[in-house]
């Protein structure tokens, strides 16, 4: 549950409802769209991506649009046409068909939905009315943490739930032992800065959030002057929950979110809240002892139980209830949720498409379920086996580079090595899907379905406390486009989703392979060995393994990076936060490094000679494997709340510290991407 895992990219989710299918085929490599006009050496990113920017404007119902976000959308006209084929209903379907096709026909019945109104929060909004005193939030909360645990996705900040995020994970010093976790949450904006920061920004910011929460509690059933009593309540109680928060650079160090709590001691900071009754409802297995990353949240958490009326945590509850459920209820709330979180925060100009928007909430209810059909129809066994290749090429590449660093002892290197060669690679998709059997889903019950999803995947969580680690067990589902390296369980993922073109292509040549997915299995692996991953071994402990000289040399070399990233300027005078985007950073550089190397040495495995012009391809695979354009306020929230640089740092700020893309392109030294200092870590 703690938020460790390394994944590639965050990609932002968004027209009549039953409007026609966009036609939408694979992009593939196109070497021809390179902007002439443009000096690489000046700016690689704009010669790469320029033409296909040009081509591929913003979709209205976007913030944001690049290669991954085109690709994702072909990949849902996959998932309609397999959702739409479920939700037809008939005896023969199978329980797992049955129960992501009705939960699609519940979610696209808006009429339906609309008709009742906001009718359907009425069970929660009863209990939370229901309550007499402060004593009985207990059982309260844990109804409304089942219900919307898995609704809003936790993120680098912490959890999305009321007050704090409550599960099952691995211990960080015994990767081989679950236990009960709690972490920050209880805010709805998306970090604790954009509660405390006094920029005119996000002054403005906060204004149009507050009267956000105002309207959806007014949709809700409250009267104006009530809602705006209450909208002002939450914004309270959430500023002092930020104000308990720890920041997300520090965050990035596990050390910081390292604190093992007796039952006890956790009653000790919140002796206000009733913690028998709140785990009674959870029903969670003993467990040796609590993480908890970060105490000051529960002080924080503790405080407003003193301080604030009932009637003001009550207004907190309903507020959170809304918010997590906006997507399933009437139409209305959907336009109000979206004109805030879309328009405002993200800079989407139109909503999605409902048909887009319910097979999001299908994957993320029932998504093993989904990737079990999605991939038996996108990824055939010769793409896995191709994949398992490259894979294989990048560890040897990898291995290679490990003996050949100056800056590393010997000790520390035999210690990596032993970590490398205990990484498990999952490709395309789970061996063993979940079984979905306790989630009631039913065709006319869209937001019960999510409810019940939700509370399955809390339950599904804590029920592996005191079990055996299973590290088959995957983060993201067969669909997604994305990638991710999993530190605790020492594993690289790459789901089916991703393995399209242009990143996996079986028609291409190995050398835009090597340059677009290759660089991606690169990327993971290296995350492995950045600032984060570094400090873990190779069982997923939290140990350090590192001799105190390999440490310096390391430290210097990442401080380089966090340098360099840290001077990039966004807009408006904003920079890329070399900090907190220092592991993605890392992986960046380190993962083209060695696909490149990877590649190299498969041309001359195979007895191949390496041109020039397949050196460009390369580059020029990895350059267009991240075009795209962002709205400013996308462009804003990714900056402040996001691991990853934007993409055209992600592009020049690797390929300026890499000297075989300088001499490929006979880039002059001095020039904008043949700079006189370079960083290095791997």
């Amino acid at each position: 549950m703690l938020h460790l895992v390394a994944p590639l990219a965050a990609l932002l989710s968004g027209a009549a409802p039953n409007a026609a299918p966009e036609k939408v085929t694979f992009q593939h490599f196109d070497p021809k769209q390179a902007d002439t006009a443009v000096d690489p050496c000046t700016d690689f990113y704009a010669y790469a991506c320029n033409t296909w920017v040009k081509k591929n404007p913003i979709p209205a119902d976007k913030g944001r649009w690049g290669t991954g976000g085109h690709l994702q959308l072909a990949n849902q006209l996959l998932l309609r046409d397999i959702l739409e084929g479920a939700s037809k209903g008939g005896a023969n379907r199978s329980p797992a068909e049955q129960k992501i096709g009705d939960h699609f026909a519940a979610c696209m019945d808006e009429a339906g939905i609309d008709k009742k109104g906001p009718a359907s929060l009425k069970p929660m909004m009863d209990r939370i009315a229901g309550m007499a005193s402060v004593k009985d939030l207990g059982p309260v909360l844990a109804e409304l943490h089942l219900a919307t645990f898995n609704m809003l996705a936790a993120t680098d900040s912490g959890g999305f739930t009321p007050f704090f995020i409550f599960g099952g994970g691995q211990d960080l010093d015994d990767a081989s032992l679950v236990v009960a976790q709690l972490d920050q949450a209880g805010l709805s904006l998306p970090d604790r800065e954009y509660y405390l920061k006094t920029d005119p920004k996000s002054v403005e910011l906060r204004t149009a959030y507050v009267a956000h929460v105002t309207k959806m509690l007014e949709l809700a059933g409250e009267r104006s002057a009530q809602a705006a009593k209450d909208a002002k309540a939450v914004m309270d109680i959430e500023t002092a929950l930020a104000n308990g928060a720890l920041d997300i650079v520090k965050r990035r160090d596990p050390a910081n979110v390292n604190h093992k709590l007796q039952l006890a001691e956790v009653k000790a900071l919140t002796p206000s809240f009733d913690w028998d009754a709140y785990l009674k409802v959870m029903q969670m297995p003993a467990t040796k002892h609590f993480l908890v990353a970060v105490p000051d949240a529960l002080k924080a958490f503790e405080a407003q139980l003193k301080t604030r009326s009932l009637d003001e945590l009550k207004a907190y509850l309903r507020w959170h209830l809304i918010h997590a459920s906006a997507g399933m209820l009437p139409t209305a709330f959907v336009n109000e949720d979206f004109a805030f979180y879309g328009k405002t925060l993200a800079g989407a100009k139109e909503l999605q498409p409902r048909w887009k928007r319910c097979s999001v909430y299908v994957d993320r209810d029932l998504g093993e379920a989904l990737g079990a059909v999605f991939a038996q129809k996108a990824f055939p066994p010769a793409s896995k086996r191709r994949m398992e290749q490259l894979v294989n090429g990048l560890k040897l590449a990898m291995a290679d580079d490990f003996h050949g660093l100056d800056w590393m002892g010997p000790e520390t290197k035999k210690q990596a090595e032993i970590k490398l060669n205990g990484i498990l690679d999952k490709i395309g998709y789970p061996e063993k899907p979940r079984d979905y059997a306790t989630v009631r889903i039913a065709r006319d019950a869209a937001l019960a379905n999510a409810w019940s999803a939700s509370g399955y995947e809390l339950r599904r969580q804590l029920n592996k406390i005191g079990k055996p680690v299973d590290r088959q067990e995957w983060g993201m589902t067969a669909p997604t486009v994305n990638a991710y390296y999993d530190p605790q369980m020492n594993t690289i993922n790459f789901p089916a989703g991703m393995l399209q073109p242009p990143y996996f292509d079986a028609t291409m040549d190995d050398a835009v392979n090597f340059g677009a997915i290759g660089t991606v299995i690169g990327h993971e692996m290296t995350h492995g060995f950045d600032d984060q991953g570094a400090k873990f071994d190779a069982k997923g402990n939290l140990r350090d393994w590192w001799t105190a000289a390999d440490t310096k040399g390391f430290q210097e070399r990442t401080q380089c990076l966090a340098n360099e990233y840290s001077g990039f300027t966004v807009l408006d005078g904003l920079h890329v936060n070399g900090n907190l985007t220092l592991g993605e950073n890392t992986a960046d550089n380190g993962g083209v490094r060695i696909a490149h190397a990877a590649w190299l040495a498969a041309q001359k495995k195979a007895g191949k000679t390496v041109t020039a012009g397949d050196e460009k391809r390369f580059f020029l695979a990895y350059g267009e494997a991240w075009c795209g354009a962002w709205s400013d306020p996308a462009l804003r929230l990714l900056v402040q709340t996001n691991p990853h640089s934007p993409n055209q740092f992600r592009v020049n700020g690797v390929l300026r510290n890499l000297p075989e893309f300088q001499q490929v392109f006979q880039c002059k030294p001095g020039s904008a991407m043949a700079p006189e200092k370079r960083c290095r870590v791997w």
